[in-house]
């Protein structure tokens, strides 16, 4: 016969099990959404082939129980340094900033983040509105104290930031046009490890949907499938190192957003844009 002990055990051993299956479903379910986009692009892989099915999921799926409403416990240290004193920008604007950067100049950024510093080079022959944009947010404070909310770690291959909400659904008031989607840097429907690209909320079929670009951009660390509908604008000079250690500590399912967030905890602490 068995006690009553060994029984409590064997359900919460039972019960454990259908909260870990479920919990990995979950992150299984959120990562294959391939997240992207601002309010999220989803991008589906056909057998045999690469196929694209980009589809709006703003918001993300806040369905779950009670059981599996908290995401599971990172088994990974954070790599990273506590954030820096400060609180993420409230502002917003109107319209897009007037044009005031100089298209044959060379343009730099740095991201001081908590977890090392990042740099990019900025292409504003090709990206005229994608830099002067990026260069008028970080002179006026947006993207200091925001947390990189994003990391897709299969299949794709992008830490995205650049929303002070830290949900994937910020802006800062206005939307940009798309540009150089024909860079041939992006040839075969990759982006190439060490892009820099923005967001955007394009839907893969709806041209209402195009030139919705942002704040929000992604750094791509490592070769990623994508079609070439969301502007390059800049490529990382320094920092990949950066990249490949807040992707080594891996993510995590969000249940408020939808978003598989990065289990390091990356906060750009300074954005600096400046003119060479």
């Amino acid at each position: 016969m068995v006690s009553k002990d060994r029984r409590r055990r064997e359900l919460a051993r039972q019960k454990y099990a259908r909260q870990r299956q479920r919990r990995d479903e979950s992150v299984r379910r959120t990562k294959r959404r391939n997240v992207i986009v601002a309010g999220v692009v989803a991008v589906a892989l056909a057998a045999g082939a690469t196929a694209y099915a980009s589809v709006t999921l703003i918001g993300g799926d806040r369905k779950g129980t009670t059981d599996d409403a908290a995401p599971a416990p990172s088994a990974t240290a954070d790599p990273c340094a506590r954030p820096a004193p400060g609180s993420p920008s409230k502002k917003t604007w109107p319209k897009e900033p007037a044009m005031t950067v100089d298209a044959a100049a060379s343009y730099t950024a740095e991201l001081a983040t908590t977890c090392g510093r990042i740099t990019f080079a900025m292409d504003a022959a090709k990206a005229p509105h994608t830099v002067n944009s990026f260069a008028f947010l970080a002179g006026q404070g947006y993207f200091d104290h925001s947390r990189c909310h994003r990391l897709v770690d299969q299949r794709i291959y992008v830490l995205q930031c650049g929303d002070p909400k830290g949900t994937g659904e910020g802006t800062p008031g206005y939307t940009l046009p798309d540009e150089n989607l024909k860079d041939p840097r992006l040839k075969g429907d990759v982006y190439p490890a060490g892009t820099v690209a923005m967001a955007n909320r394009y839907d893969g079929t709806d041209p209402k949907t195009r030139n919705s670009g942002g704040s929000q951009f992604f750094l791509v660390y490592q070769d990623s499938p994508l079609p070439p509908n969301y502007t390059p604008f800049g490529r990382i000079t320094g920092g990949m190192d950066v990249l490949k250690k807040i992707a080594a500590a891996g993510s995590r399912p969000d249940p408020a957003t939808g978003n598989t967030a990065p289990n390091a905890t990356v906060v750009i602490d300074k954005a600096v844009v400046r003119k060479s």
